[in-house]
Order: structure tokens, then C-alpha cells, then sequence
């Protein structure tokens, strides 16, 4: 029986059609834009005479914020997990229910970095376990790759963002010793941004996506080749658009091939 609602992921190649179907997944939520502070009221003038005796009182600046000193990150496993569950650099941990460490082969040739956790995620403590990580699931599948077995996953931010906004940049510098610990362990072959947001966390870049899928990127800190593609919740929103996807998903395979 079909279901309603239910969006095909289509991959066409020499071998012929090739259907899947995912449930669609729900529209990020956008955050309201803030229309900045109210204008501040003008102050009444003072006649002349009352200026000339009057002392004026000014506030004493204010004291910078100490910044709170981090314990060194962890170089095993074990040992930056939990940093990760223990974590409070930002505010994302007071709204929290866990924070989503990462899944896969811990020795994998392919990463995968995605945004931040969603609901699901929050609740299960893996990423990508709703209907985009089912499609993505199933777009590693296409090439012969796998989360249980040959794929590792991580988020550039560990915690959820409220309404899963996207992370502001604060909270991404947050995380960002998180993730680099995580590349440094993986040791991979290829990393794969799953959107904007973490082709800006990995490579600085604030560039779109489609600008950045063409290119050809290195991680800095152990030059590694890193691909960016959409994130999958994009071809759930824009089902036109998955030829790109299967695009992307040849040049990951061939980079893998080639690394080989």
C-alpha cells in the first residue's frame, strides 16, 4: 500500500532505476530575525545654571568576565565522551537531554559532519536518526558504505539548538576542539560537510553550499580532502535536487577509490 506523504530517493545509473522511499522530514524551524534593541529615550537637557554646580556620576566601566580555563581535550575515546556528556562551555547544555557524542567505525576511511542534533537526536543520543538520517542511510548504501561498518558520524555541535535553529558561531567555537579530537582519532581518508553549516565549521568558510560543492577543500589542521555536499533534510524539502546528491555521491566514491 502506498503511503502518503513519502518521497522517493532516486539513483539512475548504467545499471538502471533504483528506488528508495523515507519519510519526509519536517521543515527546519527558521529563526525569527531579532529586530535589535529599542531606541533609547533622549534625555531631558538641563538649564545652564543647573549644569554649572552639577556633578556629574558616571557608572565605573565594566569588568571583563574571566574566562573559565578548560581542561586539556582528550586524545582516546573514552576520555573526550566524556568531556562531550560533562560539557557546559555554552548554553546549549541547559536545554539539553543529552549531548550526541558521535556513531560509526572509529577507524573509518569516510567522516561525515553534519550541523547539530535534532530532536530525535537529542532523545536517542546519535545523530542523524530521523527521516533525513534514514535518507542519508540509504545514499551510503548507494556507494557501498555504512555507519555500522565503514563510516564514522560526528555534528559540529553536540547539544541541540532550541527549536533546532541553526548553532551561532559561539557555540560552534564551543565544540570545535570536540570535533577536531574526533577527526584526529577517525584518521580518515575523506571528510564529507553535510551542509553549510559544517563546511563553515570545518573549512571558515561562510560560503553557500552550492559555491562550495564544486570546489576542492582541505582540512588545515591534517590536510585532509573534504567534500561539501546538502545535507540530506535538504533533498527531503527539494526532491528536484537529488541529482546533485548522486553527483556527490560519485565523487566520494571515486575520491575513496583513488585514496586507496
Amino acid at each position: 500500500m502506498a503511503l502518503l506523504g513519502l518521497t522517493e530517493w532516486v539513483r539512475r545509473d548504467a545499471s538502471g532505476d533504483h528506488r528508495e522511499t523515507v519519510e519526509p522530514d519536517l521543515e527546519r524551524a527558521v529563526p525569527v530575525a531579532s529586530a535589535g534593541p529599542e531606541p533609547e529615550a533622549a534625555s531631558p537637557v538641563p538649564p545652564p545654571e543647573a549644569t554649572a554646580s552639577a556633578v556629574v556620576s558616571r557608572p565605573p566601566p565594566p569588568v571583563a568576565a574571566t574566562p573559565v580555563e578548560r581542561e586539556p581535550v582528550a586524545e582516546d575515546w573514552e576520555g573526550l565522551a566524556a568531556q562531550v556528556a560533562s560539557c557546559t562551555a555554552c548554553a546549549l547544555h541547559e536545554t539539553r537531554t543529552q549531548a550526541v557524542f558521535g556513531v560509526g567505525q572509529r577507524q573509518a576511511e569516510l567522516m561525515l559532519v553534519g550541523e547539530g542534533p535534532g530532536e530525535q537526536e537529542d532523545l536517542r543520543g546519535e545523530p542523524f536518526v530521523g527521516a533525513a538520517g534514514q535518507l542519508l542511510d540509504q545514499m551510503l548504501a548507494a556507494i557501498g558504505q555504512s555507519r555500522q561498518s565503514t563510516v564514522y558520524i560526528a555534528n559540529v555541535v553536540k547539544c541541540r539548538p532550541p527549536g533546532n535553529r541553526k548553532p551561532h558561531a559561539a557555540e560552534a567555537g564551543a565544540c570545535r576542539d570536540f570535533l577536531e579530537a574526533q577527526i584526529r582519532l577517525v584518521q580518515p581518508k575523506l571528510i564529507v560537510a553535510l551542509g553549510q553549516v559544517a563546511a563553515a565549521g570545518l573549512l571558515g568558510e561562510d560560503a553557500p553550499v552550492g559555491r562550495m560543492r564544486q570546489g576542492a577543500h582541505v582540512h588545515a589542521a591534517t590536510q585532509t580532502p573534504v567534500i561539501v555536499t546538502y545535507h540530506p533534510a535538504y533533498y527531503l524539502r527539494q526532491p528536484l535536487e537529488k541529482r546533485k546528491g548522486w553527483e556527490d555521491l560519485k565523487r566520494i566514491r571515486a575520491q575513496l577509490t583513488a585514496s586507496t
